[in-house]
């Protein structure tokens, strides 16, 4: 109890956050889906664009083409390749350094439109993939680090082990696989996808450890309470969604 007192309002967003994906998932609408991925991308953009120090004013009205474009394009990833070339071109243009701009727009952008990509080819039982291999991939890496945790797994997250990041994997590909398998995918693929997405996962969550380490702050935003910021909580996602749904690609699942 004293632990849940502590962290009293970690726990209220946390159930709060929950609760909305929960309601989206049992509705599984299009346009809710579509609606609550853009939002979720308009926060995220602001704080990749404040860790990278990166200008809104171009990353706002691209973000807003990409992301009406996304639902409406058969291969949505795809723009994100126009996108830059409009970023080097500018940049060109105006003989400036839009390298920034572009990693910005890029880093939440891919994952957040390959999520979208995810549900409209697969379904939200692809998102429900997404969610419990990534999510146990944490609650894994969280527990087995405090128990076994020794080795130092990369100097970009000092808290993070080897052991940690092992047992991580090993829970979000098991639990992935039963996922993948309750739905009828084959065994070894299963397995394979599961375990792509779960290490992409980890370094997704490296990736914004490293952004957060070079700005000098502790987390993306300030916006959910007890969390952090959006960023902070999507991290992981933001790699599993890119990986997840090129291994389903290639997997020809």
């Amino acid at each position: 109890m004293d632990f849940i007192g502590e962290h009293s309002q970690r726990w209220q967003t946390a159930i709060v956050l929950l609760v909305a994906v929960f309601a989206i998932g049992v509705a599984d609408n299009g346009l809710l889906t579509w609606l609550a991925l853009g939002t979720v991308l308009y926060f995220a953009l602001q704080e990749s664009a404040a860790l990278l120090g990166a200008d809104m004013r171009y990353l706002l009205p691209s973000a807003l083409i990409l992301w009406i474009l996304t639902p409406l394009y058969p291969h949505p990833g795809e723009l994100l390749f126009v996108v830059l070339i409009l970023f080097a071109a500018i940049g060109a243009y105006k003989k400036a350094d839009f390298s920034h701009n572009a990693l910005a727009l890029l880093y939440p952008s891919a994952g957040i439109v390959f999520a979208w990509q995810l549900y409209s080819d697969y379904g939200m039982k692809s998102l429900l993939w997404l969610l419990v291999i990534v999510a146990l991939s944490d609650v894994g890496a969280y527990y087995t680090g405090r128990r076994l945790g020794r080795r130092p797994f990369s100097p970009t997250s000092p808290n993070k082990t080897l052991e940690g990041v092992a047992g991580g994997v090993a829970l979000g590909t098991v639990g992935g696989t039963i996922m993948m398998i309750a739905t009828s995918k084959i065994f070894l693929s299963a397995i394979l996808i599961s375990f792509a997405a779960s290490v992409a996962g980890v370094f997704g969550d490296l990736f914004e450890s490293y952004l957060k380490r070079e700005a000098g702050v502790k987390d993306s935003g300030e916006i959910l309470p007890g969390h952090g910021g959006v960023l902070d909580r999507i991290d992981g996602y933001l790699f599993a969604s890119v990986v997840l749904y090129t291994s389903l690609r290639l997997m020809g699942a």
